[in-house]
């Protein structure tokens, strides 16, 4: 039995067209396999920058947080601060007050103050009653007073109006207090004006 051309051309035609179709349905698989490799690679870049994004919104974040800390303590700071030092302006003109009540009672002669005198004793008395109880007052409010005598001179607390030499001082030592100085909770608010030690 011959088979005729045209059932080979059918053949070859069938043969050719089942080959096609499986180099179709290869390519479509091959390009299947490409488009999900390039949308992969396209939801990496993108996962990349979005965890860049989230890596520096947590970074800002973080560093809003700690300057908002920091500025509530520096905040906190300062009104304590106001809350010790805001009577400062008023301490210092009650300082002058202090002043005088002390040179007062220094100048009444102490061999006046007799039961003969009835009138100076009385108001000496007073003097210093007052002189005690704004000193309490001062003490209460924090202001304390600085009469450094025989203490090491100190630059931040004290004053040096001269220096003299004196027998039996050690130098740099204070020898004398010309005006009492005063501490408003621990911080200078006037310092004592002094006669300082020198080598000889």
């Amino acid at each position: 039995l011959r088979t005729s051309p045209r059932l080979l051309c059918a053949a070859t035609q069938q043969k050719n067209t089942g080959q096609n179709l499986e180099e179709d349905q290869s390519q479509g698989q091959n390009e299947q396999k490409v488009e999900p490799s390039s949308a992969e690679k396209l939801l990496a870049e993108e996962k990349a920058k979005l965890e860049e994004q989230l890596k520096e919104v947590t970074e800002k974040y973080k560093r809003a947080l700690a300057d908002a800390e920091n500025v509530r303590q520096r905040s906190q700071k300062l009104v304590e601060e106001a809350k010790l030092y805001g009577i400062q302006s008023f301490c210092k003109d009650l300082l002058e007050v202090a002043d005088i009540l002390e040179k007062a009672t220094e100048s009444v002669p102490k061999e006046e103050i007799k039961d003969e005198n009835p009138h100076l004793k009385s108001l000496y008395e007073g003097l210093v009653m007052t002189e005690m109880q704004i000193q309490k007052v001062f003490k209460k409010h924090g202001l304390l007073r600085l009469d450094p005598v025989g203490a090491k001179f100190d630059p931040y607390e004290h004053e040096a109006l001269f220096h003299t030499p004196v027998e039996g001082q050690e130098p740099g030592t204070i020898a004398l207090v010309s005006k009492i100085g005063y501490k408003l909770h621990g911080r200078t608010l006037r310092p004592a004006l002094v006669g300082v030690v020198k080598e000889a």
